[in-house]
């Protein structure tokens, strides 16, 4: 079964745009899932990590981003193809071939500003509903990049994805931003609400007590239903973030203890996936699927 994802934290700076280029790439290189990441961030910062820049310049020069495919679905009279804004094969992983990009662009904000001043938010979400739905049909798995704070375009990803995933910093301004977003979700839930998938502790520093306490006390938070692996903080991370001209390996990019964690991370994602959809068949009165089928009592932790 295919699913989108928003990855979403009110609070910027929190390891969200790494954990959506991490997940891709381990994802299509050890699960072979073919996975489209959509940008959804005006500074474009994913769309930076998968592709080369002068590719960058020349998709955003000839109108073929994510927001140029907007800008056609909700303020012009003649809606474009999604499929055709895709740029395939991107990330310098050699062994992560399946992943395609919807690139950002810089001027998300004032195709903002139109939709609210001309009252399109309706169009928007439903041209957001209708790219999801056909995505579904052709990609196994939809991850999302979503900006920081609540613009009008990141409600709709939250109203209309299956699922929300967020990282966190192990601070208190990043656990303010969970709460918010925890807050904002329970408001108007006839409109519906992706599905709280949990949050990810990223960038930890396992030397510093400071993170080590606000670890313990995210992990007592039953809303927030924190994935067991963290992502500590570490150069190759870091590193990540810049596009190699010369294609390396998962092991080259994510060598040792990073990679590691990045699989078993992946590995906890998926398991997620599938007891969240066992959830909602034996809710819509299906078989659950046969062995492996998870109980039900994970639904306690929500």
């Amino acid at each position: 079964m295919s699913h989108s994802v928003t990855v979403m934290n009110a609070k910027g700076g929190v390891g969200k745009t790494t954990l959506v280029l991490t997940l891709a790439e381990t994802l299509s290189a050890y699960h072979q899932m073919k996975v489209l990441v959509v940008d959804s961030d005006a500074h474009a910062s994913l769309s930076t990590m998968l592709l080369p820049g002068h590719w960058l310049e020349t998709i955003q020069g000839e109108g073929r981003t994510f927001v140029d495919f907007l800008i056609a679905s909700v303020l012009e009279p003649s809606p474009a193809s999604w499929q055709t804004f895709v740029v395939s094969g991107v990330s310098d992983v050699d062994d992560a071939r399946s992943i395609g990009l919807l690139m950002g662009g810089g001027h998300l904000t004032l195709f903002e500003r139109e939709v609210s001043k001309g009252g399109h938010e309706a169009a928007l979400r439903l041209a957001i509903r209708n790219f999801l739905a056909e995505a579904r049909t052709v990609y196994d798995l939809i991850l999302i990049d979503s900006a920081p704070g609540l613009s009008v375009l990141t409600e709709c990803w939250l109203r209309e994805a299956d699922f929300c995933l967020s990282p966190a910093k192990p601070d208190y301004l990043s656990t303010r931003g969970l709460q918010f977003l925890q807050q904002f979700g329970s408001r108007d839930t006839e409109m519906g609400f992706a599905e709280n998938l949990g949050v990810v502790i990223s960038m930890k520093d396992p030397h510093a007590p400071e993170d080590e306490q606000f670890d313990r006390w995210l992990r007592q938070n039953i809303k927030a239903r924190c994935f067991k692996q963290t992502i500590p903080r570490t150069t190759a991370l870091q590193t990540a973030a810049y596009f190699s001209v010369r294609r390396r390996s998962f092991a080259a990019k994510y060598p040792g203890k990073t990679g590691r964690v990045l699989r078993d991370l992946a590995s906890e994602f998926l398991e997620r996936l599938a007891e969240a959809d066992a959830r909602r068949a034996q809710a819509a009165g299906q078989p659950l699927g046969g062995p492996g089928s998870v109980p039900q009592d994970e639904e306690i932790a929500r």
